[in-house]
């Protein structure tokens, strides 16, 4: 598989990321395992080498579901995102504080180590705006952190525009993961064109609206994790957003794509994305994200898409 340069970065990695956030067990539930773990293998045999996860999926849970599935491939030949800020107590009923302080990082960066089963994590990410520590303090760490080789690089998750800038004012940003797809677009408005001008990497989360983008639904479903309570996944709103997806089956079959593969490969075609997330739970799934790979679409194509989902 193709491999995209990550930003300003030497690290070269797959046109698509693996999303692990369903590793974790908490707002997705419990899945079996055994079939995130195949999944994993899965897609590296297939070329995906770019894993994305973060502590606070399933307060660690997830890093280690992610490293029992990576264990035993060449350790230079996949590149590990992960995340922090959200502090939690190993006790009952604890709950999360964000913190990016200095202590804090250094910490939590040796915890997510041991977590994945790794001497180096490539992308380290601050998993949110954390408005009680100067970012000075965060940016000094991750530079300890480059310093010592315990990362490779840093940057920010769920940032405004503005809060990227006043971080570019105190240490380097390669790397910036907001929420975007074609149902959400807000990113387009300051934070893409910011990642741009500055040489940033872009791996954007949500990239299929949490399933509502690949074309597998009715529109008569209901929900039991995090969608039950999103109106995207309600009532009529839901009716009528599959039905702009269902839309997107004529032109999918007219490249002989499914859905799925379309809406990945505009993502992938993004002036501004360097790699869009897809959260995979089995094999199977990942079998069909890579099929947006090696192929294109035209521009008038892309705004299609765009105009069918707005």
């Amino acid at each position: 598989m193709e491999r995209v340069q990550l930003g300003r970065t030497d690290i070269m990695v797959s046109p698509i990321c693996f999303g692990c956030w369903q590793m974790g067990g908490t707002y997705w539930g419990r899945l079996p395992e055994e079939d995130l773990e195949a999944a994993v293998r899965r897609g590296f045999e297939l070329g995906v080498n770019f894993y994305d996860t973060a502590d606070a999926y399933g307060n660690g849970h997830g890093e280690e579901v992610l490293a029992d599935g990576l264990d035993g491939l060449p350790r230079d030949q996949y590149v590990l995102a992960t995340k922090l800020c959200h502090h939690w107590l190993d006790e009952p009923g604890s709950p999360r504080y964000e913190d990016l302080t200095y202590d804090y990082v250094i910490w939590e960066c040796e915890q997510s180590l041991k977590r994945l089963r790794t001497d180096y994590i490539d992308v380290y990410l601050a998993h949110a705006w954390e408005p009680m520590t100067h970012p000075s303090e965060t940016f000094l760490a991750f530079e300890k952190l480059k310093k010592d080789g315990k990362i490779r690089c840093a940057g920010v998750s769920n940032w405004t525009a503005e809060q990227i800038r006043t971080g570019l004012r105190f240490g380097r940003i390669d790397v910036c993961q907001p929420c975007f797809n074609f149902f959400q677009r807000e990113a387009e408005k300051d934070v893409f064109p910011l990642c741009m001008a500055e040489g940033i990497g872009v791996m954007t989360w949500g990239s299929l609206r949490f399933g509502l983008l690949t074309g597998k639904y009715t529109g008569q479903e209901t929900f039991d994790d995090l969608r039950k309570t999103d109106p995207d996944f309600q009532g009529q709103k839901f009716k009528e957003n599959v039905e702009k997806v269902n839309k997107l089956k004529t032109i999918a079959e007219s490249k002989g794509k499914t859905v799925i593969q379309l809406v990945i490969r505009a993502m992938i075609q993004h002036p501004a994305i360097t790699t869009p997330i897809v959260g995979i739970k089995r094999p199977d799934q990942i079998e069909g994200a890579v099929g947006a790979v090696g192929w294109s679409l035209t521009q008038q194509e892309l705004y299609a898409v765009r105009d069918t989902l707005a």
